[in-house]
């Protein structure tokens, strides 16, 4: 662990696992445990996996203001939000390019959190909210434990009546095993799945709980890692292991647009005034690469930044890729030109030495029309 700033009240049941806890956003975070990572991905893909996602950033946006602030620095509409309701949305900088994700949760009129990731969230936030009548609160005390998988809803059901009614992109205050939690309908596996927003006192007995009464339904404790298995057929984004902060341009400094990314949908139509807005419209047409995905032969994986190929030459990197038993896929993300970027165009990528055979796949791989994560009932 380095470089750590911020710490999860979790920390001593992943050492106990076997995490050296590495650290992503400031926080220590399991990224690997002493078991098969494929249980894991196995598990949330049929049955659920609780998660430590505490390293997530957590941000209050309260007063007369607030509303203001999150449209000048995202990309929604914040205005058709409902209290209850949340919305993905995304950060841009004055050039037009991608700077961080967040979920936004609005909690009432003039109440909001905005939960990000590492990237330039929390400054962009601060920008807005200088000389407003706004108050801006970091905070780690709230932690988040997230519950995924087809059985999540069916283990939830015996502790929080009404639970089934929590619809996509909402969330409800109740109490789990009598301890006060924000439970939302969100995640970031590409399942039916929840967050558990609550108190850093309250976490270790929650997960202590799930942990064990869940057992015999399946339910087991996942590393933050494995999300890399379930985002890379479930087409999910992770900033910055997708873009250009990782994968540099030769002669462009770093940012990549929303067009280029396939992140477009997250401007409300017809939104102008948020942070980069006219360079992001001036932007379309203007991609010099795609994010799109490929499906490679065989069952080896390819790894982080392998080089693809195009006749033989390099014109693209993937990014992230995972091959499914499950599923009977092998597949990933990739930064490729625009032209490649159609449903079956000829690709290889090189793993170790040798060039695989792939092709330009839509995404996402796995359950494309998103039904299991909207799922009802």
């Amino acid at each position: 662990m380095i470089a750590s700033w911020r710490f999860s009240a979790l920390a001593d049941r992943h050492r106990a696992m076997g995490s050296a806890l590495e650290d992503w956003s400031g926080m220590g975070t399991a990224w690997s445990y002493d078991k098969d990572q494929t249980e894991e991905y196995l598990a949330i893909r049929t049955k659920a996996g609780v998660m430590d996602v505490s390293g997530l950033k957590k941000v209050h946006v309260i007063g007369p203001h607030a509303q203001y602030v999150i449209d000048k620095a995202t990309t929604r509409n914040i205005e058709a939000l409902k209290p209850g309701r949340s919305t993905y949305a995304t950060m841009l900088d004055d050039r037009g390019k991608f700077i961080d994700d967040c979920v936004i949760y609005r909690m009432g009129p003039h109440s909001f959190m905005v939960v990000h990731g590492s990237g330039g969230g929390h400054e962009q936030l601060t920008r807005y909210a200088a000389g407003r009548n706004v108050v801006l609160t970091f905070d780690d005390d709230l932690h988040d434990i997230s519950l995924q998988g087809p059985l999540a809803v069916d283990y939830l059901e015996q502790h929080v009546p009404g639970i089934r009614d929590v619809v996509y992109f909402s969330h409800i205050q109740t109490t789990l095993f009598g301890k006060p939690v924000m439970i939302s309908r969100t995640g970031y596996t590409g399942e039916r799945g929840y967050e558990i927003f609550c108190r850093r006192q309250d976490a270790p007995l929650i997960w202590d709980t799930i942990v064990a009464e869940g057992a015999g339904m399946g339910i087991i404790p996942t590393r933050f890692t494995t999300l890399d298995l379930l985002r890379a057929e479930s087409y999910l984004l992770f900033f910055p292991y997708d873009n250009s902060e990782k994968y540099p341009f030769e002669d462009e400094p770093a940012g990549d647009t929303l067009w280029e990314l396939g992140l477009e949908f997250t401007v409300s139509p017809g939104k102008t005034g948020f942070r980069g807005a006219e360079e992001h419209y001036r932007l379309k047409g203007k991609e010099r690469f795609k994010i799109f995905g490929v499906k490679l032969e065989g069952t080896t994986p390819a790894p982080e930044g392998a080089p693809l190929l195009q006749d033989g030459q390099p014109v693209g990197v993937v990014t992230m890729c995972m091959y499914s038993e499950l599923n009977g896929h092998n597949v990933g993300i990739a930064r490729m030109p625009v032209d490649c970027a159609v449903q079956g165009t000829p690709l290889a990528v090189l793993i170790d030495g040798q060039a695989v055979p792939c092709i330009a796949h839509t995404m996402p791989f796995y359950d494309p029309e998103k039904k299991r994560r909207t799922a009802k009932g």
